[in-house]
């Protein structure tokens, strides 16, 4: 007989049911919170969650509680953009986004060549991911079909839920880098074999964007799509205007930057474009009918000086906005340093973005638009139990300013100002602790 692996965590509990909406208070029925609440994991799913008062008189004789009062459990974080093979050129000095990719990114790419090395970044991503309470992320590997065995083998091991894909690339890079045409969409063929589906893993095409891909290319990988639509999609839209330009002049054919993807067939409920910053209202309005999202990554668009992201006209538009850390263009794994400076960008624009719906984008939100919101973004039953216990006293002065919080919302914004990897207690997939601070992470089971 299977022995039933079984537990309960008795802590603050929140978690979105719907879009809390722009206001300072949440729409009415959108957030479920307990101030002393109870969940009941049991084989990598949630059985339930009450309030303790309530669920503990229902508990079976024997499962073990574990204590975690004045500590706040949300479900895991979503990143729905993250290059893990740029960890290690992270706050590299001041280039705009094509000068990066030529002098920093194209040349570290290059190592994931050697599977030894894709293997140990890896695990080192999956770690610092954890550290931040980040259990799900869609990433973009290297060019080299091992970059993405190796991701994905660590994070099958792991337990995760992750997606992740190829880059496709065979133009405008270093020759060590491009595929031929035809090569590139073997390796993706075979690699979705190999790990779309598997346990908890999908996998995401991934033509790096426009420039660095033929018509020829973006046509194979839109045949691809359209045949199997349960795989994603994610590449690069109108992040920086000189790669506007540039887009314009390989493409003479199509109207705009998006219209290129269009063309291929890339846009669908299951495509996400980075960045979305230089585009206009009719633009955003088609990605809206197609059910894309735009993955919003403020702090890149920060340090590239690539431009501040128009969140409000997204929302306008009907158009799903995600969170996105971006790495190694961005400055932070951590989804709570993104929700801070998604709220600066926002101030800049007039459009300041409240805690309710920052945490609820890091959530639900961004398991919505990625079509995982059947698994995970929420705590309820049977969903995945993923889920990060976060400490609203971690630092002295965190500690200090949550004592004087007179609401959830006014603490939730705190640790969105204020929080970082020291504010993650424990970090929980698929039922079982991964990371806990001022420890190793937990090793595999």
């Amino acid at each position: 007989m299977t022995k039933t692996d079984s537990r309960v965590l008795r802590a603050e509990l929140l978690s979105f049911d719907a879009d809390p909406g722009e206001a300072d208070s949440p729409v009415p029925g959108s957030v479920r919170h307990y101030p002393d609440g109870a969940l009941w994991v049991e084989n990598g799913r949630i059985r339930a969650l009450d309030a303790y008062a309530s669920l503990a008189s229902r508990l079976p004789e024997g499962v073990e509680i574990f204590d975690y009062r004045g500590k706040l459990i949300t479900p895991g974080f979503i990143d729905s953009h993250v290059h893990y093979v740029q960890l290690e050129i992270m706050a590299s000095w001041g280039r705009q986004l094509l000068d990066w990719l030529n002098d920093y990114t194209f040349p570290e790419e290059l190592k994931f060549a050697n599977r030894e090395h894709a293997e140990a970044l890896s695990e080192a991503f999956l770690d610092e991911m954890l550290r931040v309470g980040t259990t799900t992320a869609q990433v973009f590997c290297s060019s080299h079909a091992t970059s993405v065995d190796a991701f994905f083998a660590a994070s099958h091991r792991r337990g995760l839920c992750m997606l992740a894909g190829k880059v496709l690339m065979d133009r405008h890079a270093p020759e060590e880098l491009t595929d031929d045409t035809l090569g590139g969409i073997r390796d993706s063929e075979r690699l979705i074999a190999d790990w779309h589906g598997k346990r908890r893993l999908g996998y995401s095409l991934t033509p790096r964007f426009a420039p660095t891909s033929t018509r020829a290319q973006l046509d194979a990988t839109g045949a691809i799509l359209r045949n199997d639509p349960s795989l994603w999609l994610q590449t690069h839209l109108a992040e920086n205007t000189g790669e506007l330009d540039w887009v314009a002049a390989l493409f003479p054919g199509s109207r705009d930057y998006l219209e290129v993807y269009e063309q291929s067939g890339l846009v669908g409920p299951r495509s996400t474009f980075a960045h979305g910053i230089h585009l206009d209202q009719a633009m955003r309005g088609r990605l809206a009918e197609r059910g894309a999202n735009l993955a919003f990554c403020p702090s890149s668009n920060l340090f590239l000086g690539s431009g501040l992201f128009d969140r409000k006209a997204a929302r306008e538009a009907g158009l799903n906005v995600t969170y996105a850390s971006d790495v190694g263009g961005g400055t932070d794994l951590s989804g709570l340093a993104t929700l801070k400076a998604a709220y600066q960008v926002g101030q800049l624009r007039g459009q300041p973005l409240t805690a309710w719906q920052g945490f609820y984008g890091l959530t639900l939100g961004n398991a919505r638009a990625l079509s995982l919101d059947d698994r995970i973004g929420r705590l309820a039953p049977g969903m995945d139990a993923d889920f990060v216990i976060l400490d609203p006293a971690a630092t002295p002065l965190l500690a200090r300013r949550t004592a004087r919080c007179r609401s959830l919302g006014e603490t939730l914004f705190a640790l969105m100002m204020m929080g970082d990897d020291r504010s993650v207690a424990e970090t929980w997939a698929a039922g079982r602790c991964q990371h806990r601070r001022d420890h190793q992470p937990i090793a595999s089971g």
